[in-house]
């Protein structure tokens, strides 16, 4: 029995040495990140100036470029080493400079809402009854066509069909996955006047917005589809001559929908003022780095990335300066630890994510794409980057790389203690990632909490400040470090995915 016992033990030991040997993990270097990254840590300090100092930051405006030029000067005082901008075409920049939205018949009443970005500004002040025109057929709204220029539409139904649930976490235990699928499906509400009534056919929203345009509409005021005053509000440029819109609460959308159609007249107040900024219209990537110091591999790189444009409702906090604010501090943290890494380890923050990954396809196809890039392209190792939900970083979202995989699992596990739970197989997409992806290098993204998330941050007027704490960000700094360490001092780059 004793011999047995022994030889158990033996064979553990044997095993938990090829695991190790397998993949190290440098324990003493992770608690020298975790001294650095909770005890001297400047995360927040950098948080906060990117959120309650500078703001919302759409692409090619003046704040944008004081956040670029602040993440810029910020590295620089790190010492981090070649610092730069990439710059790229965009279109032009847009600022509200002026909003008034409110009731002031039947009873004044303020309306919580904002304008879709690159809107043009109204006419002046617009005070003037609203024409609720969702549902009405081309010969109802002919009637009334004499209105509408200059006029305040409401064309969107009363909204029902509300956001009420956030996406399902990943990490969490398979029966908590399943209940929280099993409550979204019961709160999943129809949209009013899901079937046509017979007769004319309602006009679609195409062929209203097409009469909208001719007659020239004033201002066209939609419903968010968020509840508790939350507005999710996006927009793009349509040019000079697109009509204002307003995006608004839905219940105070709906409010005067339902006042209207009780037959008792609303009388609205809007004002919209913005500018649009062409004297500088690019978008502007910020990279940094860390020299490698192996003479055979410092010219692999190891890259973390994160986007720092927002929308203009709020100040982007979860999406993303606390992703930004983690990455950077990350470099922070390296660089005062004084690592000497064997590849370099890189920094990409990213403009124009939020139209369409810009900043990060700029750099993929500029960097690693094509054959005059074969060279960067099999000297890259991986890109980790860091943008949905908010929260502590949970693992990462694999991309179906199994052998990579097992690497970050022996990664992940120092950070137990810190709120991490796993490495999932699947992967995930809209992120800047992607980009590297398609360029065909590895690339992962981090998982985050979704709590609060869907339903309450992501793209709306409620992403601030009060949504991130401090001991995540640290949390995200300190795994970023170390992830980015240990693939920058592994003896081989990080396994491509044959899939992709």
């Amino acid at each position: 029995m004793k011999r047995n016992l022994i030889c158990f033990v033996l064979v553990c030991l044997w095993i938990t040495a090829g695991l190790h040997a397998q993949e190290p993990v440098d324990l003493e270097m992770i608690a020298k990140f975790k001294a650095e990254g909770m005890e001297n840590s400047q995360v927040l300090d950098t948080f906060n100036i990117l959120t309650n100092i500078i703001g919302p930051r759409l692409p090619a405006t003046p704040a944008y470029k004081q956040a670029a030029t602040y993440v810029r000067d910020r590295l620089q005082s790190w010492q981090i080493e070649n610092v730069h901008f990439e710059s790229f075409d965009f279109r032009r920049g847009w600022t509200l400079e002026k909003l008034t939205i409110e009731m002031i018949e039947p009873r004044y009443f303020p309306l919580i809402g904002y304008p879709e970005a690159w809107t043009p500004s109204t006419a002046g002040e617009i005070v003037a009854e609203p024409l609720f025109v969702a549902g009405k057929t081309a010969e109802q709204v002919e009637q009334i066509k004499g209105k509408i220029k200059g006029g305040i539409i409401l064309d969107r139904p009363i909204q029902t069909n509300l956001l009420r649930t956030d996406r399902i976490q990943p990490t969490d235990p398979p029966t908590q996955a399943a209940q929280t699928a099993t409550a979204q499906r019961g709160q999943r509400r129809g949209t009013r006047g899901g079937q046509n009534p017979p007769g004319p056919r309602p006009m679609n929203s195409r062929e209203l917005a097409a009469l909208l345009q001719n007659e020239k509409a004033g201002v066209i005021l939609r419903t968010s589809q968020y509840v508790h005053g939350t507005v999710g509000v996006l927009g793009r440029d349509r040019g000079d001559d697109a009509i204002p819109t307003i995006i608004l609460a839905a219940e105070h959308y709906n409010m005067m929908a339902r006042i209207i159609e009780h037959g008792f007249k609303v009388k609205i107040r809007a004002n919209v003022q913005v500018q649009y900024h062409t004297d500088d219209p690019y978008c502007y990537n910020i990279i940094g780095e860390i020299p490698g110091v192996d003479p055979v591999l410092k010219d692999e790189i190891v890259m973390l990335g994160a986007h720092l444009d927002s929308w203009h409702s709020s100040n982007g906090a979860t999406d993303n300066a606390d992703a930004v604010a983690g990455s950077m501090e990350a470099m922070r943290i390296l660089q005062a630890v004084g690592v000497k890494p064997r590849r370099t380890i890189r920094l990409g923050i990213w403009d124009g994510e939020e139209q369409g990954l810009l900043g990060s396809n700029n750099y993929a196809r500029t960097h690693l794409a094509g054959d005059a890039n074969q060279t960067a392209r099999d000297n890259f190792s991986v890109y980790l980057n860091t943008d949905p939900g908010g929260g502590p970083i949970y693992g990462f979202y694999m991309e179906n790389n199994e052998p990579a995989q097992k690497i970050f699992d022996a990664w992940l596990e120092p950070f137990l203690d810190m709120n991490a739970r796993k490495n999932l197989i699947q992967g995930i997409g809209s992120t800047d990632h992607v980009s590297f992806i398609r360029a065909g290098v590895p690339a992962f993204n981090a998982i985050q909490s979704y709590i609060d998330y869907d339903v309450r941050t992501r793209h709306t007027n409620m992403d601030m400040f009060e949504h991130v704490n401090e001991n995540d960000l640290q949390q995200t700094a300190v795994l970023l470090a170390a992830f980015a360490y240990h693939a920058a001092m592994r003896n081989d780059k990080i396994p491509r995915n044959e899939n992709h």
